[in-house]
């Protein structure tokens, strides 16, 4: 069989950003599958924050703060941009949603990565560029510590590189 991944040793610490390159086949997104838990590594060790780190699925490794954000996006394109922000925590007051705290922190969300439509747009309406920028919220919505974009750039204008670009600036610090 053919190796994906051999002698890898990464190390990533806070307020750094890391550029994966290779040809296709050249593990990229095997390491990206191992590190969010969708593979198992057949040997070696992972550490995160110091204790051994084994990821069973993707759940334990969204559980550890590690969000993988990829190129095919996870939106429920029929809901809001705030519903697609917050759906793992839609706020509630007695069993039904909070629209009113729903709108107000996926707001706060949104400026943070500078996406300027109301949060009640359907994510059906953005552009690749827009949904790409909610996906962002959505990892930032929990305090995720690791944020992994598995080929950002790859179906965005130049002015939408720079404007992603700006918000890794601002996320490093």
């Amino acid at each position: 069989g053919v190796v994906a991944l051999n002698k890898v040793d990464l190390d990533i610490r806070q307020g750094e950003v890391h550029v994966l390159v290779g040809e296709n086949g050249a593990g990229k997104s095997t390491l990206i599958k191992i590190l969010c838990g969708l593979y198992q590594a057949d040997e070696g060790s992972l550490t995160f924050e110091g204790q051994p780190y084994e990821p069973r699925g993707p759940m334990e490794a969204y559980r550890a703060g590690i969000r993988v954000i990829y190129q095919e996006f996870n939106l429920l394109t029929n809901l809001s941009v705030a519903e697609n922000i917050l759906f793992e925590r839609l706020p509630s007051k007695g069993g039904v949603v909070d629209y009113r705290a729903l709108y107000q922190r996926a707001s706060e969300l949104m400026r943070e990565v500078g996406l300027n439509v109301l949060p009640k747009t359907p994510v059906e309406a953005l552009g690749v560029a827009q949904m790409q920028l909610v996906e962002i919220a959505k990892a930032l919505s929990d305090d995720s510590k690791v944020l992994i974009m598995d080929e950002p750039t790859a179906t965005l204008t130049p002015k939408e590189i720079r404007q992603l670009f700006q918000i890794i600036r601002k996320l490093k610090q």
